[in-house]
Parts: C-alpha cells; structure tokens; sequence
C-alpha cells in the first residue's frame, strides 16, 4: 500500500516530468510546477531540495519506463534480426503518439551547459543503456563486430528520433529501418 509521501512524491515527479518534456527545465519553474501538480511548494521541498533535483528524478523515472517500454516492445520479434528491425517500429509508434516532442534526454541536455551537470549525467546514462540494448541484440547476430552495429544503431535511432522530431516527420524511422535492412544484410554476408 501506497503513503500519503510516496502518492505525493509521485505527482510531483509525474507533473514535473510532464512539464519539462513539455516545456523544458528552464520554462519549468516552481510556481509552475506547484500549481499544476496542487502540491504545496513546502510539500515539494520535503521531498526535493530543489528544481534541479525535481528534474534529475524526473528524468531518472522517465528513462526507466522509457527503456522498459521500448525494449519489452522490440523484443517482440522471434529473431535478433526482428528485435533490430523492431526498434524501428516502436520508435516510429511514438513519433506517432499523441504530444511527441523529441527525446526528453537530448531535448533537457540541451538546456545544461556544463557536462557535469546531473541532468546531463542522465542524459549520458539513458543514451549508454540504449546503446547496450543495442549490444546486447547485436550480440545474438553471427557478427565480426557487434559493437560497431550497436553504435551504428544507436545512431540511427538518435537520428531518426531528431528528425521526427525537428521535420515533424515520424517516417524518418521507416527511413532508419531501411538503412538498418541494408546493415544488416551486409554484416550477415
């Protein structure tokens, strides 16, 4: 059973990470997040020190439903060909989605100068779990090099997340899907 802390921590994080994917950091103040969310600014400091570790939360809970989403989808194909291939359809279902705005992890990187800045850990976090998920199905190909295909995935599906986003174009992942067919005929020759 849920406390009373952990419902209110949990609205506070679901309206932030809302209004930052929405907004962005900056545009996210307080004031803003208090009277979205109904929460209290004083409730919220019980919970958080400051915006900045509202955001980091936030984003840390995003990245973990994002991954979990994403993977439990693509692994639906029978094959690690299929599962590759799938990536591209579920990616493409999101750029699909209602409210698509980007990645919330390249968009709030964005926002941050300072390499160091914990937002920007996160950022590099999400993007290196991604990159493993890749790995780790390259891995199940008969490849030379699955390393190499796992970072040219990634960079594909950074690419065609931008793009959706940037050209309003959500057939840039069928796009990437095609360059993905012809990688993966090459490295299997």
């Amino acid at each position: 059973m849920k406390t009373k802390t952990s419902n209110t921590r949990e609205k506070i994080l679901q309206t932030a990470e809302q209004l930052i994917y929405q907004n962005g950091i900056h545009a996210t103040g307080m004031d803003l997040l208090v009277k979205t969310s109904g929460v209290a600014r004083k409730s919220i400091y019980r919970h958080f020190a400051n915006k900045e570790d509202v955001a980091a939360a936030a984003l840390n809970e995003r990245d973990e439903r994002w991954m979990h989403w994403f993977r439990t989808e693509s692994d639906k194909g029978e094959t690690p060909q299929d599962r590759i291939l799938n990536m591209f359809t579920v990616l493409k279902s999101w750029f699909e989605s209602d409210g698509f705005r980007g990645c919330a992890f390249i968009n709030t990187a964005g926002e941050v100068g300072d390499p160091d800045d914990p937002v920007r850990q996160i950022a590099r976090m999400h993007k290196q779990k991604l990159l493993d998920y890749a790995l780790e199905v390259a891995g199940q190909l008969n490849v030379e090099h699955p390393a190499v295909l796992a970072r040219q995935l990634l960079i594909l599906m950074e690419g065609a997340i931008t793009t959706a986003y940037v050209m309003g174009d959500a057939s840039a992942a069928d796009n990437a899907r095609d360059v993905v067919k012809l990688l993966l005929e090459q490295v299997s020759s």
